[in-house]
């Protein structure tokens, strides 16, 4: 196993086993990077599998600027069924029969969930009310009710519909359908509230049997590596490399680049909306920024 005298500043895309949390991907990243500042962008529920960005040393301050981009899940969703958790993981709380469920039905309440929507978070999430975890409030029993927070899902497409027999321990025989589907949305979407809602409009109830997330802005599986790959050689994606694939790029000149590496707004051209990656003549990652009126708004400095 490869190991360097002092810990480089990247990205570790990780393909995230199921069963695990996000917090136990860092804790092992941490160990074979030989850092405690790895941080991830966004977690994964432990059911989950999939992409997970981690980033060290340096690039913990990239995390929550790439925790805000898009993201892509492939997933399957079980109409008839409710758990307390919305997913596989929560004790079952209702079973009605899905035998009347058509593709026609699923197709418009589908529609009806894609696009700008409001969504109101599965309770069992890391969203604190009044400064208490949701899922903390769960456990504990309380009754409360959370806001609907706006969230976008451009794209969600049925791949496989499938009747499934016997879901339910009862006398009487009781039909389910799974869908398989992908889903393109914004960062704060929860997959499992979508499969909740979708079951709730259809009226037979619903939640997710299985999540894999596929990518997160411009990293995806293909960019991923399992935790046992990691083992035998660990390595990161460059701090430069990241940049360069998740932001717009401007390249600086050599006075340019001085006066942003040392806190200074400088003139810049139109820039698009959002952080902008800022390189200097040497290739260098030094800044994301934003433009103000035609200036540097400086976002987080890296190049020093």
């Amino acid at each position: 196993m490869t190991r360097k005298s002092e810990a480089p500043s990247g990205l570790v895309i990780v393909d995230k086993p199921g069963g695990l949390t996000s917090h136990g991907v860092v804790a092992r990243t941490r160990r074979l990077a030989g850092t405690r500042r790895v941080g991830h962008a966004g977690t994964l529920d432990p059911m989950a599998t999939g992409v997970l960005i981690l980033g060290v040393e340096k690039a913990t301050r990239l995390l929550g600027h790439l925790a805000l981009t898009e993201k892509e899940y492939v997933a399957t969703i079980r109409l008839g069924q409710t758990t307390v958790t919305d997913d596989a993981e929560g004790e079952v709380t209702a079973t009605v029969s899905a035998a009347g469920v058509t593709r026609e039905a699923v197709d418009a309440g589908i529609a009806a969930l894609t696009g700008p929507i409001e969504q109101v978070p599965s309770k069992v999430s890391a969203i604190k009310v009044n400064g208490v975890r949701s899922y903390t409030r769960v456990r504990e029993g309380e009754e409360f009710e959370l806001a609907a927070r706006p969230v976008t899902v451009s794209s969600f497409t049925v791949q496989d519909m499938r009747r499934v027999a016997d879901v339910a321990d009862t006398p009487e025989a009781v039909e389910a359908v799974d869908l398989d589907v992908t889903v393109v949305c914004s960062s704060g979407t929860y997959i499992r509230a979508l499969a909740r809602d979708l079951g709730a409009g259809l009226g037979v109830g619903g939640h997710l049997t299985a999540l894999r997330r596929t990518r997160v802005g411009p990293y995806g599986l293909a960019d991923a590596r399992t935790l046992e790959e990691l083992e035998e050689s660990f390595e990161v994606m460059p701090i430069e490399r990241a940049a360069d694939a998740a932001f717009p790029r401007w390249d600086a000149d050599a006075d340019q680049a001085r006066l942003l590496a040392n806190g200074v707004r400088i003139k810049v051209p139109a820039l698009a909306d959002g952080p902008t990656a800022v390189f200097g003549p040497d290739g260098r990652f030094l800044a994301l920024i934003e433009e103000h009126q035609g200036q540097a708004r400086i976002v987080a400095v890296f190049g020093q």
